[in-house]
């Protein structure tokens, strides 16, 4: 039985390849002690694997050896990188572990029970080269009060998927990155409470005078269908801002390419930026971008993009760069 560790077949190298060269003309390098690299990915179902370079019409799951290996390319590039859709079975997250080597690590929260709670993980993959942990982690839970309020948008229950929160440091610079991914419902207008929820916790904490209060990103599976549609404002409704740069970016690979924010604009980075109280980001913006994988991947194959998604992801990764 292969194993990713092994060398891939000629097909699969090639891939690898592509996708290296494209990726280095894509997100920026890593320089110590000058940049900071965060990035968040929803991975499709990243659960079991297949230890095939290539699955068959017959192999579940599909996720095979090779789109693992795609997976693992991109999440190299990163000093920590929020992953959504982690399942109970960790069978391609400790392969995954184990190629990325002693040097990097991961938390996670337990399994989501619940239907609305997809039976997902909330998951970190950082660098500890080039990142350290600070102490704090935590989910984030609704306060009573806010369950009790008579406002039409307010929250009636806690949040499906519990957000979850991570401090790190890199350098003298301390940053917390909130992950989540708001429940889809049977509805947009379904979504809104938890996603104004969401905006109000974040305004709070970052309002208080603490010092975790510092850098306090959000990032995930947002679930917005459009830039300002009712689903963006409730998100920015408290100043939360998305970076300059992802606006224009396509979450979702089957998004229109020629339209690729007019809809499925579900992933977003964002962080407030204001000079009220504590709630100013002091990292420096640079860039930001998404890692566009499909063009170099199961190149030998005739997998429709429905295929690839089970096997690498329906959505595109996003980053950001921050100067140290």
């Amino acid at each position: 039985m292969p194993r990713l560790h092994d060398a891939p077949p000629k097909a699969v190298q090639a891939d690898i390849e592509s996708l290296q060269q494209s990726l280095k003309g894509v997100i920026p390098s890593k320089r110590l002690d000058e940049n900071l690299l965060i990035a968040t990915w929803n991975i499709r179902g990243f659960a079991s694997l297949t230890r095939k370079w290539t699955a068959g019409d017959a192999d579940s799951p599909k996720r095979d050896l090779r789109g693992l290996l795609a997976i693992g390319e991109i999440i190299r590039r990163f000093d920590v990188i929020a992953v959504q859709e982690v399942k109970g079975d960790l069978r391609a997250l400790r392969d995954l572990m184990k190629w990325l080597g002693p040097d990097w690590a991961f938390l996670m929260t337990d399994v989501n029970i619940g239907a609305a709670g997809n039976s997902e993980r909330m998951a970190f993959i950082f660098d500890r080269r080039r990142v350290e942990l600070s102490g704090l982690a935590c989910e984030l839970v609704v306060p009573e009060e806010w369950l009790k309020e008579v406002d039409s948008d307010a929250l009636r229950r806690q949040f499906a998927r519990t957000p979850y929160a991570v401090s790190f440091r890199s350098g003298k610079q301390t940053f917390i990155l909130v992950t989540l991914h708001v429940d889809y419902g049977d509805s947009a207008s379904e979504r809104i409470p938890e996603l104004k929820g969401i905006a109000r916790w974040m305004r709070d904490w970052a309002d208080r005078t603490n010092a975790w209060s510092q850098n306090l990103i959000a990032m995930g599976d947002f679930n917005i269908d459009r830039k300002n549609d009712p689903l963006w404002q409730a998100f920015t409704s408290t100043g939360l801002t998305v970076a300059e740069d992802l606006e224009s970016a396509p979450r979702s690979i089957f998004a229109d390419p020629d339209k690729p924010t007019t809809d499925k604009y579900y992933d977003q980075i964002a962080w407030f930026e204001t000079t009220r109280g504590a709630s100013r980001l002091s990292l420096n913006y640079r860039t930001g971008g998404f890692a566009d994988f499909l063009p170099y991947v199961y190149g030998d194959t005739s997998l429709s993009k429905s295929a690839i998604s089970y096997r690498i992801s329906d959505h595109y990764p996003l980053w950001v760069e921050f100067g140290l």
